[in-house]
């Protein structure tokens, strides 16, 4: 038995927001594998099914995004699975729109639903499909970004993240993490924020040899 659990934001006005890919990747599995996702309980909504042999509990947790932890929690500790048996699907402003990464275990990185699911669950030893989103441009209000709508390419380029997804958790629910990871893993790129520390870092370094000479 596998729990897969969509992070997002109970509403319609959140929909389609970016931090809502959670959410939108549990509809593509439940649609694929005709499961409905309208029980609530567990301060969530779920539903239960199967993909291919193994039994199956699609849950999107009611409590908003930062609170994630407390529903999380509640599915675990009452279906009694093992931490390998936990699949959480969220966005992440750290991944270029439409990368994924597929991680066993891990930290929270800048995500506040992924650092409530691991400060409730008291571990982070479970898998989880991130789904990239990219950061705001031009010293765009970070809300904002991830409460709006990705528009054009990068649109065009999340939606196929999440078909990607999909495919990536029916692969983790029949043992084959492996496989998910060599498939949809991408190098990750160097990012412009990190170039810019690596150069401030040089500078700092050469102006300390400077003032030696």
């Amino acid at each position: 038995m596998y729990i897969i659990v969509g992070l997002g934001n109970p509403g319609r006005e959140y929909a389609d927001t970016r931090h809502n890919m959670g959410f939108m990747a549990l509809d593509i599995l439940a649609a694929r594998h005709n499961i409905d996702i309208r029980k609530e309980n567990f301060r969530s909504v779920y539903g239960e099914g199967r993909i291919g042999t193994e039994r199956v509990i699609l849950a999107k947790p009611l409590t908003f995004m930062n609170n994630s932890g407390w529903a999380v929690r509640d599915l675990v500790n009452w279906f009694k699975i093992e931490h390998d048996q936990l699949i959480v699907i969220y966005d992440d402003i750290d991944l270029d729109p439409g990368d994924l990464r597929i991680r066993e275990k891990g930290s929270s990185g800048s995500h506040n639903g992924m650092k409530s699911v691991i400060y409730q669950l008291g571990f982070d030893d479970f898998p989880r499909i991130r789904v990239g989103v990219g950061a705001p441009d031009g010293g765009r209000d970070l809300i904002a970004h991830v409460m709006s709508m990705p528009t054009g390419e990068a649109l065009d380029k999340v939606k196929a993240a999440l078909n990607d997804a999909a495919d990536a958790a029916e692969l983790m629910v029949s043992g084959r993490i492996a496989d998910a990871q060599m498939r949809f893993n991408k190098k990750p790129k160097r990012k412009k924020k990190e170039e810019a520390k690596k150069a401030e870092a040089e500078n700092a370094e050469q102006k300390g040899e400077t003032k030696d000479e």
